[in-house]
């Protein structure tokens, strides 16, 4: 009798002291929007930063579908064999029933592989972009500012970097999208006595993009950042999707949006990459394709 009546009291005293707890104070619920601080940011985005702007915005509009990277990875690993017209068109034939700015990837299998492979990182990115897209553009500044001041981030043969308040990192071919190697454990902090930092970020790994690919956003200025403006645009359009509109807002893109009923059976010969080729693709490297039917 004594336990019932002493648990009974523990109880009551529980339910006084939530009850007494401001609202603000308990634990948010699921729909309310997430915030990461600055230094968290920092972290988060460290991996990507210093990617090329336009592949940058089509990463962060993707990273705001979760769910539906890992389908997409796995579609762009069996089909990485294609390229330019005969991807597209394999993408539209297959009707994928994922989000455009998911579809805009396929052509990066080792980007979606890289975003498939941590989805913890990937779903954070994509809430820290829907609800704080301006602190995670700040973020990305002042990684790409240690960078260039440490001297790791320079122009090259395959991207021009522009200097000044805001760092920009574009291209020299717009349809050709280099994918940048680098350890953020090495590129943000400055180099020890002695150390090469020419050889820090490794761009030789890079995917063509052509006009085939200008229904999903792709093209000389069509994905991009206006850093002082605190803006994204993908596909020419500014990105408004946001925590608060995330249900309803559609982006204007070109290409025709399918049901996942909607899927037709698999129309394409299935190759996966092989472990060397993948692992070629996530240091920076092109390996010479392994397979040869090429349909």
């Amino acid at each position: 009798m004594k336990r019932t009546k002493a648990a009974a009291i523990l109880l009551v005293s529980a339910l006084a002291i939530l009850t007494a707890i401001p609202i603000s104070a308990q634990a948010p619920p699921p729909s309310q929007a997430p915030y990461f601080p600055p230094t968290q940011l920092d972290q988060m985005v460290a991996r990507v930063a210093l990617y090329p702007d336009p592949l940058l915005a089509q990463i962060f509009a993707a990273a705001t579908y979760p769910d539906q990277i890992p389908d997409a990875a796995r579609w762009a690993d069996q089909h990485h064999y294609l390229s330019g017209q005969a991807l597209a068109d394999a993408i539209q034939a297959d009707q994928l029933p994922w989000d455009p700015s998911v579809q805009a990837l396929l052509p990066f299998p080792s980007v979606l592989e890289m975003m498939a492979s941590d989805m913890g990182w990937t779903t954070d990115l994509g809430n820290a972009f829907l609800a704080q897209q301006q602190d995670v553009m700040d973020a990305v500044q002042r990684e790409r500012h240690k960078a260039y001041d440490y001297g790791y981030l320079r122009t090259n043969p395959q991207v021009l970097v522009g200097g000044g308040p805001y760092i920009t990192i574009a291209p020299v071919n717009p349809a050709f999208i280099v994918v940048p190697y680098y350890s953020p454990a090495v590129v943000f902090v400055a180099p020890r006595p002695g150390f090469v930092v020419g050889g820090a970020i490794r761009f030789g790994f890079g995917v063509a993009i052509g006009p085939a690919f200008r229904p999903w956003g792709w093209g000389a200025g069509f994905a991009r950042f206006d850093w002082g403006g605190h803006a994204v645009f993908v596909n020419n359009a500014r990105w408004g999707r946001t925590w608060v509109n995330r249900g309803a807002y559609v982006h204007p893109y070109e290409v025709r949006r399918y049901a996942p009923a909607a899927r037709v059976p698999e129309a394409h010969a299935v190759h996966p990459e092989t472990a060397r080729e993948r692992q070629a693709a996530r240091e920076g490297r092109r390996e010479k394709e392994e397979h040869h039917d090429r349909r």
